[in-house]
């Protein structure tokens, strides 16, 4: 499946339909794709590249060190690969303890703007799932928001694989209710990321901002790579 500049526009155009013209962000997730396929990727027209695993990202950034691109990591992080995460992305989607984000903070290089991050929460409350508990958020959001380093745009939520649109929504519906009542408190947040191939169009009913787009840019991903929950 091949990435062209026409595909990318019509595809942005059915964002802003689904979205009634609401500005959207579109972050390609460029996972286990080649870095000739996200060369052609930015040929086409896109700018913001996800990447769920740090070394196979780092391999990628290497090869187009000649492309203005937007790294966005979006995978789970774990605290020994903080620093590599702080000093090459410009997003984290996936900040889910203080302890990350402290010390993503103390390891962002100085010469670099700060980490623009979004907290990751367990809308779902699968056990084996990633991401804060509801409950739990006013308190991390208010201390990520301290942090001298970082720039805490929003939230972001990954819900159970499921094909009933109402769950879906539901699900995208509880994010965007803890993200106001965050703005209510005084923090200023202006990110839901939140949507993949598979349940963008429920995202964008219920106010993402920002969606993580991989299969439906770059085709289906192989058997042998494609883990079970895919952006």
């Amino acid at each position: 499946m091949s990435i062209t500049s026409q595909a990318v526009q019509e595809f942005r155009k059915r964002l802003q339909s689904l979205s009634g013209g609401r500005p959207v962000q579109l972050v390609a997730v460029s996972k286990t794709q080649p870095p000739e396929r996200l060369r052609e990727a930015y040929a086409a027209g896109l700018r913001a590249f996800g990447e769920n695993y740090l070394n196979e990202a780092l391999d990628k950034q290497a090869a187009l060190a000649d492309l203005p691109i937007e790294w966005h990591f979006i995978g789970p992080l774990q605290s020994n690969k903080t620093r590599s995460v702080a000093g090459h992305f410009a997003w984290v989607h996936s900040v889910d303890r203080l302890k990350l984000a402290e010390r993503l903070s103390a390891q962002r290089p100085p010469a670099l703007p700060p980490l623009q991050v979004c907290i990751q929460v367990n809308v779902s409350g699968e056990a084996s799932k990633s991401g804060i508990a509801p409950s739990a958020l006013p308190a991390l959001a208010h201390a990520v928001a301290t942090l001298p380093r970082l720039r805490l745009r929003g939230l972001m939520a990954i819900p159970e694989a499921s094909t009933d649109p109402h769950l879906l929504r539901s699900r995208f519906a509880q994010l965007r209710a803890l993200c106001g009542q965050l703005q209510a408190q005084g923090l200023a947040l202006d990110t839901l990321s939140m949507g993949m191939s598979a349940d963008y169009a429920q995202a964008l009913a219920e106010g993402a901002t920002l969606v993580r787009i991989g299969s439906a840019l770059f085709g289906a991903r192989s058997p042998q790579t494609a883990p079970e929950r895919t952006p």
